[in-house]
């Protein structure tokens, strides 16, 4: 089934007849100026075709002509292609870019977590065994040591395993 438009450009070409014509034009709710519009289309169309002719070419440069044409096709096609190629999200300069982002964010991070801890600090964990003594004839087994931790707080800690007494010199003072 043909659109009104369609029918319509059917009628100004004239293509138009029997049934299907008389159908069209009852549809027209002014017969007399869509007449005048069919005139005058004509009438342009007329002159169109003489103002705007075109150029008869001779063999020769109708075949230079379809090979310009067609270069330029090619040509085109070519640069948008290529275009398309290089259109991706991780070009060269990007990916540089990125390791060079990543790397001076890894230096910047690892620089300020060094100055947190100088490496000549003792950590705040540290102890030191000061002395062990054990009575072998009394206790075989028995192993006594005594931690210091180096912070403000000062603590001492006795340690004793495998024990029965505790020596006399290990006494509270």
């Amino acid at each position: 089934m043909k659109t009104h438009e369609e029918k319509w450009t059917a009628w100004l070409d004239g293509q138009l007849s029997g049934r299907e014509l008389i159908e069209f034009e009852s549809s027209l709710p002014d017969l007399a100026a869509a007449e005048a519009d069919k005139r005058d289309a004509h009438k342009l169309g007329a002159f169109l075709k003489k103002e705007l002719g075109a150029q008869a070419l001779s063999n020769e440069e109708f075949f230079s002509h379809q090979l310009r044409e067609r270069i330029a096709r090619e040509t085109d096609n070519r640069s948008t292609s290529s275009t398309r190629t290089r259109s991706t999200w991780w070009t060269i300069p990007r990916l540089v870019w990125s390791g060079a982002t990543a790397l001076a964010l890894f230096l910047i991070f690892s620089i300020g977590i060094m100055r947190q801890h100088q490496p000549g600090q003792q950590s705040e964990y540290l102890t030191q065994i000061l002395n062990s003594k054990v009575d072998p004839a009394g206790n075989p087994n028995a192993t006594i040591s005594i931690f210091e931790v180096k912070n403000e707080n000062k603590v001492t800690v006795l340690w004793t395993e495998g024990l029965q007494t505790l020596p006399a010199d290990y006494a509270a003072k």
